[in-house]
């Protein structure tokens, strides 16, 4: 993800998280800490390719021996391609540039569709965040996933 991607990647967040939806100053800081020699942040974006339109993009930030998933959208008209898995699949293998060996995630609980594609990539429930999503106060489903490196667990279902 670069600078000018910004634009249109708020569009998308903002149609598919409408109630905690990240703002221009948050990916902002996020792609400032994915540069430079102390880059710790890995943001991809996925692009159509009849229209050049951004259909995808996910985020993971890495701090010592642990990576967490930032983000991970798919435009609703790409859902069921494949797409999330492609990007979650890249994000672990930044993990795993990154030398961490635990990935971690937070999901709404109300996202049943997140949390199967998640569970088909090796991550396990660990826990809840109580009122984690705000303003809805929505619970996140705390996911965990070891040795990113791993080949990923897939169901016969698209991502």
């Amino acid at each position: 993800m670069r600078w000018w991607d910004i634009d249109p990647v708020l569009e998308l967040e903002r149609g598919l998280f409408p109630e905690d939806a990240w703002s221009r100053g948050m990916f902002w800081s996020e792609l400032a800490h994915a540069r430079g020699p102390e880059a710790n942040r890995r943001y991809v974006v996925a692009v159509s390719e009849g229209d050049g339109r951004i259909v995808g993009y996910a985020g993971l930030a890495a701090s010592g021996d642990l990576a967490d998933v930032q983000t991970i959208a798919v435009a609703r008209d790409h859902w069921g391609t494949g797409l999330g898995g492609r990007l979650l699949t890249e994000l672990l293998r930044a993990a795993t540039e990154f030398e961490c060996p635990e990935v971690m995630l937070e999901c709404r609980v109300d996202n049943i569709r997140a949390q199967k594609l998640y569970e088909r990539y090796g991550f396990e429930p660990i826990g809840f965040r109580r009122g984690y999503y705000q303003p809805g106060n929505v619970d996140a489903l705390v996911m965990r996933r070891t040795d990113p490196a791993a080949t990923p667990v897939r169901g016969t279902e698209n991502d």
